[in-house]
This record gives C-alpha cells, sequence and structure tokens, in this order.
C-alpha cells in the first residue's frame, strides 16, 4: 500500500471484550475527532459494483467494514491509494477534500460510515475533473 494522504488516516479501533465476545465502543476523542451528524451504511452491494466517485468540501468520514471486506481507494489529487478494510477493529477517517471510491465487495460486506455532517448535496464534489480543479491540481492526468 503506497502511503495514505494527508487527511486520511487508519486507525484501530480499541476491543474489549471477553469469553462472551467483543465489543467496540467508538467515542469521540483520538479515534473519532469529529461530532457524528450523520451515520449510514452500504451493504447488500451487487458484485463488480463500484460506489463513491464523489468528493466533499467539508465532511469527515470514518469507514468500518463491520463485515465482509472491500476495497476503498482515497485521492487527493496528487496521491491515489487502496486501503482493503478488512476488520471491524480498524477504521479509515478521511476528511476534505479527497476523492473516495469503493469496490470489490464481498457478499457479506456491510460497510459503516460516520459523519460529521447531515447529508448535504451543495458539499458534494461528482466530478473528478472539478476535484481536481478545487484541490489545485488542474485537469491533467495523474501519474
Amino acid at each position: 500500500m503506497t502511503a495514505l494522504p494527508e487527511s486520511c488516516k487508519l486507525i484501530d479501533l480499541k476491543v474489549r471484550g471477553d469469553a462472551r465476545g467483543s465489543l467496540i465502543a467508538i467515542e469521540q476523542g483520538p479515534e473519532l475527532p469529529f461530532a457524528v451528524q450523520r451515520v449510514y451504511y452500504i451493504y447488500g452491494t451487487v458484485a463488480d459494483t463500484a460506489r463513491g466517485f464523489h468528493a466533499h468540501h467539508a465532511l469527515q468520514q470514518l469507514a468500518i467494514c463491520v463485515a465482509g471486506s472491500c476495497t476503498m481507494v482515497v485521492d487527493d489529487g496528487s496521491q491515489r491509494c487502496e486501503v482493503l478494510l478488512d476488520r471491524p477493529d480498524r477504521g479509515l477517517q478521511i476528511g476534505s477534500p479527497i476523492w473516495r471510491e469503493m469496490h470489490d465487495f464481498s457478499p457479506d460486506c456491510v460497510l459503516l460510515v460516520l459523519a460529521s455532517e447531515p447529508y448535504d448535496e451543495a458539499d458534494y464534489i461528482r466530478d473528478y475533473q472539478a476535484f481536481r480543479q478545487i484541490v489545485g491540481r488542474g485537469s491533467g492526468d495523474m501519474s
């Protein structure tokens, strides 16, 4: 894996448990540096489907694959990185503006996302070339 963009970070979540099973509590602080305003999850994704293909102006997220696996692509306009999310005790913090894509969903994948803001269509950047202009990388191809 190449290095993550500066505003992204893999976070190991503290597992608590005993013979009965495991529990992960996520609280605002080092593991979650923003107040959660929205929670959603993606599941039942059809094979060979890719999702995402957008960035946000301001939104921050923590993505956790609580079951199964998927590949998350994060891109800051100059650096593109693939991250396999396949553990419920590891999350990917995604800052802004970061282009994100999700690929290779396992049939049992459940991707949980904690977001810093409620849904706001105006915060989305849905065109990759517009994203490149916003982050000051122009419209050229990434090499």
